[in-house]
């Protein structure tokens, strides 16, 4: 009778054990990371040259001799860098060459991870698509913009960047020390410059939207844009070389790689507005962004209902195929083909980023030299049986990519 007694008991424990095990593999937090995960991550930027896909290798040495990129390049599909490269100098001034880890300024790329953000605090349910700017910032002097009008450029707004360094210019205004993202707001309050149209009349990209968004994001939550990056989406996604660095804080950008505007006689200094975030301001690496593709793809940053909501196109599209979504650039093809990117253009950068999601295809481009080279990326494209992200490659004659401010 003992006996049978302890086994029952043991059996029970067991079962206990093993509830109790399934709840907390159910309830974990998937922001909170292991080692495990970090031995997991690790494998996805492994990289043997020798086995470099050689016909990418010459589209970028052509790309880099021929049409001027200077930058770092990374391919990556079904979770493995089949190439990466570094091309060019980090400071021509110094004659600092780049590295592979080389951080850059992400430029408009930044607009995926605050569109990204938006969408945690809608599932955590402290923000929603409908939430008027006037719900957070009372004196805001529009009526009618919302979190979603926001995240797909259909505000209206005027372009902050132009209205603000007009200001400063004419009043002559210190240039250095940079703006927060509550200044900005404070002064678009104070002054009530004109919109461009009226909220949800047209799409029309512009970088006041998501400065709005990255004001939000901290009043919301209490933190700043930076901290809040840091611990949601940087740390969760194990991107340990990623950051936010605003003028607004920093005197001097702490990273390595210097923007340079067309030629390299002109180094790109930092100013004013690389104090606002959210529309930019975020510094990464061609890894750190394979890290983050992978992060969204296995729901560790947002639930797959979320990022299917982000990756749908809310505009009119352009030439039957390209949209924007919320944070995101979007192609959706005829065949089944779903892409989903943003280019960056802003002080001397020029990148763009895409993922597409059918094949498992990851495209990074970092760039600190502006010109067109990126204009001149088909054949790569083509190569890997990508769609060409390039609005006038179909039918229509679309504009090109950054030709809407980027």
């Amino acid at each position: 009778m003992i006996q049978r007694s302890f086994f029952i008991a043991s059996i029970c424990a067991i079962l206990c054990s093993s509830c109790s095990s399934n709840t907390e593999n159910k309830d974990k937090n998937p922001k909170v990371r292991t080692i495990d995960d970090d031995k997991t991550d690790s494998l996805l930027l492994v990289y043997d040259e020798k086995k470099e896909d050689k016909y990418i290798a010459e589209f970028a040495q052509r790309l880099h001799k021929r049409s001027g990129f200077n930058g770092n390049i990374l391919v990556a599909k079904k979770g493995k860098i089949i190439f990466q490269k570094s091309l060019g100098w980090a400071d021509y001034l110094h004659r600092d060459s780049l590295k592979i880890n080389s951080v850059f300024e992400l430029a408009s790329v930044t607009k995926t991870f605050t569109g990204v953000a938006i969408m945690q605090l809608i599932e955590q349910g402290k923000l929603s698509l409908t939430d008027d700017v006037k719900k957070f910032y009372p004196n805001f002097p529009y009526e009618g913009i919302n979190i979603k009008l926001l995240l797909t450029h259909r505000s209206g707004m005027m372009n902050y960047v132009y209205f603000i360094d007009d200001i400063w210019r004419k009043e002559k205004r210190d240039m250095k020390k940079g703006l927060t993202n509550d200044e900005v707001m404070n002064i678009i309050a104070e002054r009530k410059p004109n919109p461009y149209t009226k909220p949800d009349n047209r799409f029309h990209y512009n970088n006041s939207n998501y400065m709005v968004l990255g004001a939000i994001i901290e009043k919301v939550t209490g933190m700043s844009y930076a901290d809040y990056m840091m611990e949601n989406i940087f740390k969760p996604a194990g991107m340990k070389n990623t950051h936010v660095y605003s003028k607004a804080v920093y005197d001097k950008i702490p990273v390595d790689v210097v923007g340079h505007d067309r030629t390299w006689r002109y180094s790109v200094v930092q100013n004013f507005l690389d104090g606002p975030v959210g529309d930019k301001g975020i510094y990464s690496t061609i890894h750190d962004l394979v890290l983050y593709d992978n992060a969204l793809k296995t729901g560790r940053l947002l639930s797959k209902e979320s990022l299917d909501s982000a990756y749908t196109g809310r505009n009119t599209p352009v030439n039957g195929h390209f949209n924007y979504g919320y944070g995101w650039r979007i192609f959706d093809g005829d065949k089944g083909e779903k892409v989903v990117y943003h280019t960056g253009w802003w002080h001397g950068f020029r990148h763009i980023y895409v993922r597409d999601l059918k094949k498992d295809i990851v495209i990074v481009l970092l760039g600190n030299l502006t010109n067109g080279s990126l204009l001149h990326l088909d054949d790569l494209y083509k190569h890997l049986k990508v769609p060409v992200i390039r609005k006038n490659a179909y039918h229509g004659s679309g504009s090109l990519p950054g030709s809407d401010e980027d």
